[in-house]
């Protein structure tokens, strides 16, 4: 299970290629640490999500809690969609034998009619809202009770965090800085810890510290030089499998990623007996793989 910056869709990606079975941020993206937390409380409390909870901008109906890309212009829909989250979420909690949080930046704003903390303001015009830099402190303390929210229910996950390498460059450069150094500070604070860190279950992948210490050359971003590119991407994943996934997993991954591209491939000619015994051969990779991994499902392959 994946929750948090857009950092996190890149390695849900990468697993969901290969097939692993994940969940990642069923509300879209989520930046700051109390947002996961939040999301998190509300899984494991049954929230069910009322009209209250929504508002309507330019047509649309929003939640402060999600991403916009949940948003709909029907507020059933959004409200189904929410709830239909939520269950998922609580599910996969319980059930997860691994838990990525990545945390993308400690700057906050809050809504001043509410009086709470949103996770997306969804262009509602900035009057609205307070910024604030959360404290090292105030981090920290929503880490520790997200890490005991999961361990109340299921104890044997293993919670992985990172910082998210992509730079909040909107709140500017010395801010993202700030920003980066308080989630950092915070999250080791927590695993040095004898409560969490030391074996305990909890860790770290250094995500950020990868692409600013061994990426460091603008050749890694895109074009908008924040986003890691896929040379970038692909270099992290490696440090993530080495790190997280077992050497008895490979073979299966090598034989996935076969189908995989098999299943990508466009023949110039369906019709053609080099495609037809392509096609043939093809399916007899899947049988087999599935026949030892029969959760494996390739009819929604996303290659």
């Amino acid at each position: 299970m994946l929750l948090g910056s857009c950092f996190s869709e890149n390695i849900g990606k990468k697993l969901e290629y290969y097939k692993f079975k994940t969940l990642q941020n069923p509300f879209g993206i989520l930046f700051h640490p109390l947002a996961i937390e939040n999301l998190i409380q509300k899984a494991l409390d049954q929230y069910k999500y009322s009209e209250e909870d929504i508002f309507q901008l330019d047509g649309r109906w929003h939640c402060f809690d999600a991403h916009s890309e949940l948003s709909s212009g029907s507020k059933e829909v959004l409200l189904k969609k929410l709830n239909d989250a939520l269950m998922n979420i609580a599910k996969a909690l319980k059930e997860a034998s691994h838990i990525m949080i990545t945390l993308g930046t400690a700057w906050v704003y809050e809504h001043k009619e509410r009086n709470a903390i949103v996770a997306n303001c969804h262009k509602v015009p900035q009057k609205e809202f307070r910024k604030k830099l959360l404290s090292q402190t105030e981090v920290k303390s929503s880490l520790i009770k997200t890490i005991e929210s999961i361990k109340n229910i299921n104890p044997k996950a293993q919670i992985i965090f990172t910082i998210s390498p992509v730079r909040h460059l909107k709140d500017g450069f010395v801010e993202n800085q700030r920003s980066k150094a308080h989630l950092i500070a915070a999250v080791h604070e927590v695993l040095d810890s004898p409560s969490f860190g030391g074996g305990k279950g909890e860790a770290y992948f250094p995500s950020y510290e990868i692409m600013m210490d061994e990426l460091r050359d603008y050749r890694f971003y895109e074009r908008d030089m924040v986003h890691p590119n896929r040379l970038a991407i692909d270099y992290i994943w490696e440090k993530f499998m080495n790190m997280w996934i077992s050497k008895e997993e490979v073979v299966p991954m090598e034989k996935v990623s076969e189908i995989q591209k098999g299943l990508a491939h466009r023949p110039f000619d369906p019709e053609s007996d080099a495609h037809k015994k392509f096609v043939k051969s093809l399916a007899q990779k899947i049988t087999y793989i599935k026949e030892r991994y029969p959760f494996l499902n390739f009819d929604d392959s996303n290659s």
